[in-house]
């Protein structure tokens, strides 16, 4: 899962896009509407975190601008104007939350994740696809009882499938949800990816839920 994070304190900035590094997030970080604007429109984001108070656009601007180009995609605000008033303008200029500074950082994470799966209608932290049980808040991946050893970019990229299971996910897709903007990728990373998480899940010749459909991409769904 992919967030672009908007926010000019260049401290707080690092905090959280610490935090959500370790919460398994791919994180965009930029301090300026003008560049919030442009990868917002350029990427297919899962989440935005979108402070207000920002040089050149403020935070409204910049939600206003994607709603207007059809961004659909979901926005969490940051600010420090706690009023109702506040509150209010940012929702009806398409906001999907909003979260008033200071924050426990836990919270933020909880909504963020909260955001992630009704974006993909996925009510329960659990994800299960046959015998393959992914828990989104623990970030664990079973099969029956047996705990899976992940690496983060593999827990992304199964995370990532599982929320669009039954669909089949081209290259360019994964590229844009699972890797950050800052990341030099390999012309074979996701292949690879995709051939290691096959051999840690789907170990001694069982049937991977996982396929790869040549020239579309790969889907994950129950055997029929």
């Amino acid at each position: 899962m992919r967030v672009l994070l908007v926010e000019d304190s260049e401290r707080m900035q690092k905090s959280l896009a610490l935090a959500l590094q370790k919460r398994g997030y791919a994180v965009d970080a930029v301090g300026n509407g003008e560049e919030a604007v442009w990868l917002g429109s350029e990427h297919a984001y899962d989440v935005i975190l979108l402070d207000i108070m920002l040089p050149g656009l403020d935070g409204m601007q910049v939600l206003r601008k994607l709603r207007q180009k059809s961004i659909d995609t979901p926005v969490l605000m940051l600010t420090a104007k706690g009023d109702v008033s506040d509150r209010v303008a940012g929702l009806e200029a398409g906001a999907d939350d909003y979260l008033p500074k200071p924050f426990a950082l836990p919270e933020l994470l909880a909504r963020v994740d909260t955001l992630v799966r009704r974006r993909y209608a996925d009510k329960n932290p659990k994800i299960r696809v046959g015998d393959l049980e992914i828990d989104t808040g623990a970030r664990l991946v079973r099969r029956g009882e047996e705990a899976i050893p992940l690496t983060p970019r593999e827990y992304k990229l199964i995370e990532y499938l599982a929320r669009r299971r039954g669909e089949v996910v081209s290259k360019a897709e994964i590229e844009d949800h699972v890797y950050s903007e800052d990341r030099n990728i390999f012309s074979n990373a996701v292949e690879s990816a995709i051939s290691s998480l096959r051999r840690k899940l789907w170990p001694e010749g069982a049937e991977p839920l996982l396929q790869t459909r040549r020239g579309l991409g790969y889907i994950i769904e129950e055997a029929k």
